[in-house]
């Protein structure tokens, strides 16, 4: 049934326009929200990290705002991308590309596990919390941009 599904979609996907645009503007609205925010979040925690308590303040208090707008963006990008998946299955399937990208993916939502976690133990007073939550912005913004390009690279080099 999922295979007769998947065929379905292919043909649907390949013999539609409008709905491969839809699914790639998805893809890519998706990760402009939700990467965005999270980089901007980032580069606010870094800035935060090196100044005074009233910045560290203003900054946890954007860090609870953006969780959900990142998780949004996340979801956009997921749901489009199985479907992006569901189109090219045997060409995806076959791609190391495809494989370094799902495994940036999964390594940049434990990152963002790792922050979560780093906030709370910032908001309990933990001296060297700030410290470690600017190590886990750095590798964020980091793991944000890798993965936008090796998801560049998967059309041009599978």
């Amino acid at each position: 049934m999922l295979m007769q599904w998947i065929e379905t979609w292919n043909s649907v996907y390949a013999n539609h326009a409008a709905v491969r645009t839809t699914i790639e503007f998805a893809h890519i609205a998706g990760l402009v929200v939700g990467g965005g925010c999270a980089i901007t979040a980032d580069l606010a925690t870094l800035t935060a990290a090196r100044e005074g308590s009233i910045a560290r303040l203003t900054e946890l208090q954007l860090l609870k705002r953006t969780h959900r707008v990142v998780i949004i963006g996340l979801v956009a990008v997921f749901a489009s991308g199985l479907l992006l998946l569901a189109a090219d299955v045997d060409t995806y399937l076959h791609s190391r590309v495809f494989w370094v990208k799902m495994l940036l993916v999964a390594v940049l939502l434990a990152n963002g596990a790792l922050l979560v976690r780093g906030e709370k133990h910032v908001v309990h007073g933990d001296a060297r919390s700030w410290t470690r939550l600017h190590h886990t912005a750095v590798a964020s913004l980091t793991l944000w941009l890798v993965t936008t390009l090796v998801g560049a690279m998967l059309p041009n080099l599978g």
